[in-house]
């Protein structure tokens, strides 16, 4: 979040309790507390219900029969359109989180295969951890958080080359062209286009980051505007059009005159 809990309350004028995760998630009663004899309001940043929890937390007001008035936020949903993708362009949008050692979730890949098999772009949500314990803090009990860690475009894009390398089902490849996106609606916010593999390298700065990977049908307005974010222009545009190939559907072929025949008989 961009704004500080202190300008925030200079802002308002009245103090505001930080919501982190687990307050929203197993304090709902304290949060909904004389909501209904007071207003109480809940800052969210992106849109409303853009998460479950927010949607739990509407659900259990009214059933306590407290009125609930949303007033709709700015989102990366919408905002990603900035970066120059026609925003009725993209599927199913995915999220991706840190691999351990022991654990490598991919279940996002499945998605993206199946945006990318109909020519549609993917928005790639990456991990933020903040106030998390490790298993062994958890384990014993002990309220001790680790560092706040922010998923940067390198990390994503390495992560989803090595799933890639596992699964070898080429829903995308080291070549699929892909764009960062960098601290989105700040006035620092930056896009970079290239490849999954040049980004594999690339060195987003500051957090937040998201990541959005080309679909096969690119409009040549989407990639004339992404042109402005590339380092060599013809050779991201060869990218392109190689990642066209991918998923493309085939040729129409008429049908035999004996199976047009058949059809007008019946």
């Amino acid at each position: 979040m961009a704004a500080s809990q202190t300008s925030l309350e200079e802002f308002y004028g009245r103090e505001i309790i930080l919501a982190d995760r687990e307050l929203v998630e197993t304090g709902a009663d304290q949060i909904l507390k004389d909501a209904d004899t007071e207003d109480i309001a809940f800052l969210v940043v992106g849109d409303v219900f853009g998460a479950t929890t927010h949607t739990d937390l509407v659900i259990r007001a009214r059933e306590l029969g407290i009125k609930v008035e949303a007033i709709h936020n700015a989102s990366v949903m919408n905002a990603v359109g900035a970066c120059g993708l026609q925003l009725y362009q993209f599927g199913q949008t995915v999220s991706l989180v840190f691999f351990t050692d022991s654990w490598k979730p991919d279940s996002f890949y499945n998605k993206i295969m199946e945006n990318r098999k109909i020519g549609l772009h993917t928005l790639l949500l990456l991990d933020i951890k903040v106030k998390e314990q490790s298993i062994e803090n958890m384990a014993r009990g002990r309220l001790i958080y680790e560092p706040p860690r922010y998923m940067d475009i390198a990390t994503a894009a390495s992560q989803l080359l090595e799933i890639e390398e596992i699964r070898n089902e080429q829903a995308y490849t080291p070549d699929t062209p892909c764009v960062a996106v960098s601290r989105l609606g700040s006035p620092t916010q930056t896009f970079k286009a290239g490849t999954l593999k040049e980004l594999s390298q690339y060195d987003s700065g500051e957090p937040l980051h998201s990541l959005v990977m080309l679909g096969r049908q690119v409009h040549d307005l989407e990639l004339e505007y992404l042109y402005q974010y590339v380092d060599n222009k013809e050779e991201f545009k060869k990218f392109v059009e190689k990642d066209q190939e991918f998923f493309k559907p085939p040729p129409y072929v008429p049908p035999e005159e004996d199976e047009l025949n058949w059809e007008y008989s019946d």
